[in-house]
């Protein structure tokens, strides 16, 4: 994939690492659309980087969301070729813990957005990708998945986090 021709799209592209690849894409001449819950931050972050990207709010734990979002990002591109997932939270909190037990909601939170996310963007972007002319390579369009050596070695406090970014590799 040739940056400069990517039409990206950057989950939890508002700050953090999804911003810092959206700066990359843009900088290398593509474009980038950042996906994010945060509005402000995410107007913000889309206006810092010019003309080249734009801010959806979306929140990927909601299917119709992310279909939205991700047409909305494809119309506003030109196209969708790359999907680069940074959506996500560390979401800390011990197994049992000096108040109780993690709830459980606490835990399915967590997995819905680290993996459930990942997976809905993947299936929305992919069903765009599909219908793209094949490029020089025969690629159509490229999904990234971001995980963390969390998913081999996690820590106190990660027992959500690590195990959503070993699904995240298992996906992958």
């Amino acid at each position: 994939m040739r940056i400069a021709e990517a039409c990206a799209v950057i989950t939890g592209g508002a700050s953090g690492l999804g911003l810092a690849v959206a700066r990359h894409v843009v900088a290398q001449g593509g474009r980038a659309a950042l996906l994010d819950v945060q509005e402000e931050a995410g107007m913000r972050s889309a206006a810092e980087l010019g003309a080249r990207a734009c801010f959806l709010h979306c929140d990927v734990t909601a299917e119709a969301t992310v279909d939205t979002a991700m047409a909305a990002a494809a119309q506003a591109m030109g196209g969708l070729n790359l999907l680069v997932n940074c959506a996500g939270i560390v979401g800390s909190a011990r197994t049992l813990g000096k108040s109780g037990p993690m709830p459980g909601e606490h835990f399915a939170r967590v997995v819905q957005i680290n993996l459930v996310g990942t997976f809905l963007c993947d299936k929305a972007a992919a069903a765009i990708m599909q219908k793209n002319a094949p490029n020089a390579d025969g690629e159509r369009g490229l999904i990234v998945h971001t995980s963390s050596v969390a998913a081999f070695e996690g820590q106190i406090g990660q027992a959500a986090y690590a195990a959503t970014k070993a699904g995240v590799i298992g996906m992958t």
